[in-house]
């Protein structure tokens, strides 16, 4: 049975794990203080009773990153579970809409999208995807090759309570990498690699995130601060008004 050899696994990661690294530290380049404002919920950040600029600013920071690094490791991950799956199956980018991959194994047709967890759509999302599902399989269905067609909704991480979902598998975490790799400590493997350069490419961040906090902070405070108080009528009129200020 074939399996990923561990210096083609670790080549890749060590390849793509720089990009997720410099998008993450273009990010903090690209902030902007008046955009971070205008995206998070003031009313929030007085509800918890923050009273300093120092303190706002680290909190819409934090969340505002928080989010966008998510968003860029799942990334991440997607692109190393088909990476994986075209190693070992042959698996390939299907040309059904909405489809990640397509791969064979055990006389079974794989059809997939990948995620990165599996708390990923709202309820429209998820009817999109059981729409492309059907698409793809009436498409692999016309074929005169008679083939078992198998949906399934791979997520990188977690875990879920019930895989059948009627349509389609819900595979997350050790289950999904155990489909695509032929492995069941494959979602143990690449924990290892993923630190590469781990502390110079953090200390860079810390420097660039630590100045950022300041600029931030001192611009704040100009801005949005009478005597050293925040003036919080003044940031939700900005945030919320009809009028900008």
């Amino acid at each position: 049975m074939a399996r990923i050899e561990t210096k083609k696994l670790i080549s890749y990661i060590e390849n793509n794990i720089n990009e997720f690294n410099e998008a993450r530290l273009n990010k903090i380049g690209e902030l902007n203080l008046n955009d971070i404002l205008l995206r998070k919920n003031p009313y929030l950040f007085k509800a918890k009773n923050i009273l300093t600029s120092q303190d706002l600013i680290q909190n819409l920071v934090d969340a505002y990153l928080s989010s966008q690094e998510e968003t860029m490791f799942g990334t991440f991950l997607e692109g190393l579970a088909i990476y994986v799956c075209q190693t070992v199956h042959n698996g390939k980018k299907s040309a059904a809409e909405g489809i990640d991959l397509e791969f064979e194994k055990d006389s079974i047709k794989y059809i997939v999208t990948v995620k990165s967890g599996p708390n990923w759509g709202n309820s429209s999302q998820i009817v999109r995807m059981r729409d492309n599902f059907r698409k793809a399989k009436r498409i692999l269905g016309t074929n005169a090759k008679k083939i078992n067609v198998v949906a399934v909704n791979g997520c990188c991480y977690g875990r879920v309570n019930k895989i059948d979902k009627g349509e389609y598998l819900k595979l997350a975490g050790q289950q999904f990498w155990e489909l695509i790799s032929n492995e069941k400590e494959m979602y143990l493997r690449f924990i290892e690699p993923l630190d590469y350069k781990a502390k110079e490419r953090n200390d860079l961040y810390i420097q660039k995130y630590s100045a950022l906090l300041n600029k931030f902070t001192q611009q704040f405070s100009n801005e949005f601060c009478v005597n050293g108080i925040i003036d919080w009528q003044k940031l939700v009129k900005f945030n919320s008004g009809k009028e900008k200020i």
